[in-house]
């Protein structure tokens, strides 16, 4: 029985491609078996959904075996009672078994949140596209599929869904290049999370068309007749611009609907790349072009393989539009992308090394996984590598490195090789020497100076990176040289939060608590934990909950030994809560803001962060009077104040301060041995030249209070050289 997929066998019969019919067919009817009793939500037989999978995936014109996968790509996950992998690998073939595994999300594997879950399945789906990219190519399908019919979803589901889609897979969708999905999953995305703006610029689309409905025609004919004058074979097609890329302009770059200057556009086809520069030059010569407009992504094509001309003129009515200029193989990337020419299909012009080299940056996404175990890390640097506007920047032998908008000459270094950034000592940007930190702009010419004798990246740079490429190299290189100091700090970093509890934990305990969370963790040993801590590949909030659940649970099973009243006298009361009341409370668990880093004598306000206790700021802290604004942040402040005599759990607290200064020779020594008169503890220094032989000293110290800073201040405001002296950053 076939009736279910007649259109798509139709559909196949109809290509030139060799497709085997019956394993399709085969596949159907196995499936269609698997999911007999299963229905939507919108109540329509289960079924339905694989086989419009499978119709989308057949109109990218990938192969049997991914259109075998679309039919099954849902058996194993929701009939795993009647089928499996094995199973599926007997039947169809393990390319099709494989592939299904790589669009089946994790359940048998116990995870501490959804969020948890969610960022697995995202390595797990990413991990198999670096196998085989046809995995993310049949995922696109699936979630359009559900996207076309998410209005039966309760609307909180909605929401989610609609989401994950603008974050994750649209973006996928533009690296990939595959646009007709790509615009169709923003456009309904948009149309669940902001349903009001959405109506409001469509409806302001259909009303400036009717308006100018002759205009685009007008422009089509008299661009075509010049061209036909002129003897080229050519084709031509009009559009409107999307409702989100207008909403995109709109509401992230503060641009008014009629400030759209390419809202309408025409593109030509031609024949031959020489020809697309020959219809420029006429189209410059019919329409006055609108200086700045003009972009070749012929000579520099984008990272996703996109290749055309771009031009905006003025129309005769005084209309601006776009003019789009590429032969019939761009347009058919522009539109299908990665998949246009992909390593499985047959009759590609490209080797498979070459379509590899492509889809470097999906094995850039995974590599560091075995550096970073926090969710939050990972989703930040997906989101950075998916979702960003490009800079083309040059090395002195011409070679192009693309980039994200922000990217500094750290990022630059690592993205030419891990061995140039580790032994990179300096650089220079069209010549001139440029602090490491400088972030690049398009166009530039980046040389790195690197030397034998470099002792490899600071720790500060991770800081600095904005790449994720960049970031788990440095970790990388942390994780073998410096396993030692890794795990040192990462101890300490445990010690820290051990000593919020505001009990004492003998040794022996604490091991087992430590031995117990990284073993959930999925890590090997303590040391591992350490030692991943300390190289930031975790970070002790993403632990804290498991730490604190396992401390509890091991400390109710340890006898609790008498006071003795001497024991009470010996030592100062070191308060667990940092010397802070909140809301009337003494007990509550709280961390001071890094952003203001507040002191005793400091007015203060107390944040409710999500699984970390309370927040203290400064009351005057700009995040403070932002956040405050908010409504969905309004009603998580809570009144805080100083205890009458407030301890930290060591005695100080940290503040950064600011020294502006004429740089000499020996104005760090001289800082530094000020603060050790004072008997200051420095806990980290960074500095940032300036122009005319400026610098600026950035410093983390430990003080006991306001009149304690302000008596620092004071003392190093008075060293020569010094022009001013602040606390925080500026």
């Amino acid at each position: 029985m076939t009736d279910g997929i007649s259109g798509l066998l139709i559909t196949l019969k109809e290509t030139e491609k060799n497709y085997d019919l019956a394993k399709i067919t085969a596949a159907y009817e196995f499936a269609k078996e698997l999911h007999e009793g299963q229905f939507r939500i919108s109540g329509e037989p289960y079924i339905s959904h694989p086989v419009a999978v499978a119709e989308i995936v057949a109109g990218l014109e990938l192969d049997t075996d991914s259109i075998c996968a679309a039919l099954l790509h849902d058996t194993v996950e929701d009939c795993k009672d009647k089928v499996s992998l094995d199973i599926i690998s007997h039947k169809f073939g393990y390319p099709v078994a494989m592939l299904v595994d790589g669009l089946t999300k994790l359940e048998k594997i116990p995870f501490a949140d959804k969020e948890e879950q969610e960022v697995e399945n995202l390595r797990k789906m990413f991990l198999a596209m670096s196998k085989d990219i046809r995995v993310i190519f049949i995922k696109l399908c699936d979630r359009l599929h559900n996207m076309r019919t998410l209005y039966a979803k309760p609307e909180n589901k909605r929401r989610i869904t609609a989401l994950e889609t603008m974050q994750v897979f649209a973006p996928l969708a533009h690296r990939l290049g595959i646009q007709k999905i790509k615009h169709e999953l923003e456009n309904l995305s948009l149309s669940f999370l902001d349903p009001i703006g959405y109506n409001e610029i469509k409806n302001d689309i259909d009303r400036r068309y009717g308006l100018n409905i002759n205009f685009l025609q007008k422009a089509r004919d008299d661009i075509s007749d010049k061209l036909t004058e002129l003897n080229f074979n050519f084709a031509m097609e009009g559009r409107v611009k999307t409702v989100y890329s207008i909403y995109k302009k709109m509401y992230e770059h503060g641009k008014s609907f009629d400030e759209i200057y390419d809202f309408y556009a025409l593109r030509i086809i031609t024949e031959t790349e020489l020809e697309c520069y020959t219809v420029l030059g006429i189209i410059h010569d019919m329409f006055k072009s609108i200086p700045g407009r003009f972009k070749d992504y012929i000579s520099t094509p984008k990272p996703n393989m996109y290749r055309s001309l771009h031009t905006t003129v003025i129309g005769r009515d005084g209309i601006p539009f776009e003019v789009q200029i590429r032969t019939k193989e761009m347009h058919h990337i522009a539109e299908y992308g990665i998949a246009a020419h992909w390593k499985y299909k047959t009759g590609t012009k490209e080797s498979k090394e070459d379509i590899d080299k492509k889809l470097e940056w999906i094995s850039k996404i995974i590599e560091g996984d075995e550096y970073v175990k926090d969710p939050d890390e990972f989703l930040r640097s997906l989101k950075i590598d998916l979702f960003h506007d490009d800079i083309f920047v040059f090395t002195p032998k011409g070679d192009v490195i693309t980039l994200p908008v922000g990217a500094n000459i750290i990022d630059f270094a690592y993205a030419i090789h891990s061995a140039v950034g580790n032994k990179m000592t300096g650089a220079k940007i069209n010549g001139a020497i440029a602090p490491i930190d400088t972030e690049l702009e398009n166009g530039q010419i980046v040389e790195i100076i690197t030397s034998s004798s470099a002792k490899g990246p600071s720790r500060d740079w991770l800081k600095m990176v904005k790449t994720a490429e960049a970031r788990n190299k440095i970790r990388q290189w942390y994780k073998k040289e410096k396993r030692g100091e890794n795990i040192a700090m990462g101890k300490a970093e445990v010690d820290k939060e051990f000593k919020r509890y505001g009990k004492s934990c003998p040794e022996a305990l604490k091991m087992e608590i430590l031995s117990t969370v990284s073993g959930r963790m999925g890590i090997q040993s303590v040391d591992d934990m350490f030692a991943m801590i300390g190289y930031g590949g975790l970070t002790v909030s993403k632990i804290s909950i498991k730490l604190h659940d396992e401390y509890e649970r091991v400390m109710q099973t340890v006898p609790t030994a008498p006071v003795q009243a001497s024991d009470v006298e010996l030592k100062p009361r070191k308060s667990k809560n940092g010397g802070v009341i909140v809301d009337g409370n003494e007990g509550c668990i709280v961390k001071f803001a890094h952003c203001c880093n507040p002191l005793p004598g400091d007015k203060i306000i107390g944040f409710i962060t999500k699984g970390y206790g309370i927040s203290i700021h400064k009351r005057d802290c700009p995040n403070v009077h932002m956040n405050m604004e908010k409504e969905q942040y309004a009603d998580r402040f809570v009144t805080a104040h100083w205890e009458d005599n407030p301890v930290s759990a060591t005695g100080t607290f940290e503040v950064y301060i600011q020294v502006a200064a004429e740089n000499r020779m020996t104005l760090i020594a001289d800082i530094t041995m000020a603060l050790a008169e004072m008997r200051v503890e420095l806990h980290q220094i960074a500095t940032q030249n300036k122009p005319n032989d400026e610098i600026l000293i950035n410093m983390m110290i430990a003080c006991k209070d306001t009149a304690h800073c302000d008596s620092i201040l004071s003392r190093l405001k008075s060293i020569r050289s010094v022009h001013s002296v602040s606390r925080g950053y500026t």
